[in-house]
């Protein structure tokens, strides 16, 4: 109970937000709760970070890169928001169970590198996702699957049995 009588108050006290949390909704494995979350944690400005690099920083979730004399030591990820990166493991957990570009990456990283690595590398490729839509207002799209495409060739001859019994077409025998 006191779990839906907080997310009733985040979801009011953001109702001026409702644009980006929906466009934020348009993500692979991003939720309404999940999109309040996020735009509490990081905002709306994308200005105050500059660079999705710097963002994927503060949060923790670049990669590490520690390199000496051509030998690769350790590959951890720095600190950073545990708020942000839990929620961004949570969206990456989503992601890669649908069909969109997030799950052929974590299936191609997954056998290189395993599990954990395959998530945070997921959530990166999130966030920076999620840095780009802020920033230009713009709608997720996914270069690998065009839903537009899908949804017209799944309701098209629903629609077109409508237009038809309603008059709009008229039928030549």
């Amino acid at each position: 109970a006191r779990i839906a009588r907080f997310d009733t108050y985040l979801l009011t006290e953001m109702e001026e937000q409702r644009n980006t949390l929906a466009l934020l909704q348009t993500l692979p494995g991003v939720d309404l709760i999940g999109a309040a979350m996020l735009l509490v944690e990081i905002g709306t400005d994308m200005g105050a970070f500059g660079s999705p690099d710097r963002l994927a920083s503060w949060v923790g979730v670049c990669p590490g890169n520690n390199e000496s004399a051509g030998k690769r030591k350790s590959g951890r990820a720095g600190k950073g928001n545990p708020y942000v990166r839990r929620l961004l493991c949570e969206f990456a957990h989503s992601a890669r169970r649908t069909t969109c570009v997030f799950k052929s990456k974590f299936e191609s990283l997954h056998i290189r590198r395993g599990h954990k690595r395959a998530i945070i590398a997921i959530a990166h490729k999130l966030l920076r996702t999620v840095f780009f839509m802020l920033k230009r207002g713009q709608c997720y799209r996914d270069s690998a699957t065009d839903y537009e495409a899908l949804a017209v060739k799944r309701n098209a001859p629903r629609w077109i049995k409508a237009l038809k019994k309603f008059g709009h077409i008229v039928q030549t025998a």
